[in-house]
């Protein structure tokens, strides 16, 4: 279950600009965990909430996850090369990179279900439509409920990592899964959008210094 969480990790409150198209900003998420096993709930809470920052310019787009018991991410998309760069840093893996393609594999299609839902929900004034989407992985099935936004160019890291097609950036999803017994829900929200500049630099390609690469990083 541990190793389950730790790759849904890696695998959010202003009205905001109300139906306004974004090309470039930041915006921040949080992301929360919860579960009906008393054990499970120890671990959670030690964890704490997921915190988020995303800057997204045109067709380009960077995430930051810091967390003190799960450590770092940084996930560098670009649509234009349809490339993707990730870096890792925590206990567990120490520190690695991958490049990849964002384009997602034959296997991973054949694992995700996706169904257009029939509800819409407003956030941060964005009206967003449900999409219900169903991933069966080594042997655990998880289920999305996820409401996205088209007005938004940044590129969401949650679809391309499970290769859902999607239309639209999610700002409100949940996910549920149960293992051995045991159910967990994470939700994860956007809290903010801020439309302002952002460097080229955030998205720099460059593999990060003292990271290994490697071909496969947990979770991916």
């Amino acid at each position: 279950m541990k190793k389950i969480i730790f790759i849904l990790l890696v695998a959010i409150t202003t009205v905001g600009f109300s139906q306004e198209s974004i090309t470039e900003g930041i915006m921040f998420s949080k992301q929360t965990m919860s579960t009906d096993n008393e054990q499970l709930k120890g671990q959670l809470a030690m964890i704490g909430d997921i915190l988020t920052t995303t800057y997204f310019k045109g067709n380009k787009t960077r995430s930051e996850t810091s967390n003190m018991m799960t450590g770092s991410t940084t996930a560098i998309m670009d649509n234009d090369s349809n490339q993707m760069l990730m870096s890792m840093s925590n206990q567990m893996t120490g520190k690695k990179y991958v490049v990849k393609s964002m384009e997602p594999s034959e296997e991973d299609l054949k694992n995700v279900t996706v169904t257009k839902g029939d509800e819409t929900k407003t956030v941060l004034g964005y009206e967003c439509q449900e999409y219900n989407i169903e991933v069966n992985k080594d042997g655990v099935v998880v289920t999305m409920d996820v409401y996205t936004t088209d007005k938004l160019s940044a590129i969401s890291q949650q679809s391309t990592m499970v290769g859902a097609d999607i239309n639209g950036y999610p700002l409100y999803m949940t996910m549920n899964m149960s293992q051995s017994g045991m159910n967990l829900t994470i939700t994860n929200e956007v809290t903010e959008i801020k439309k302002e500049s952002v460097s080229d630099d955030k998205f720099d390609m460059t593999p990060p210094e003292g990271y290994e690469k490697t071909d496969k990083l947990q979770g991916m």
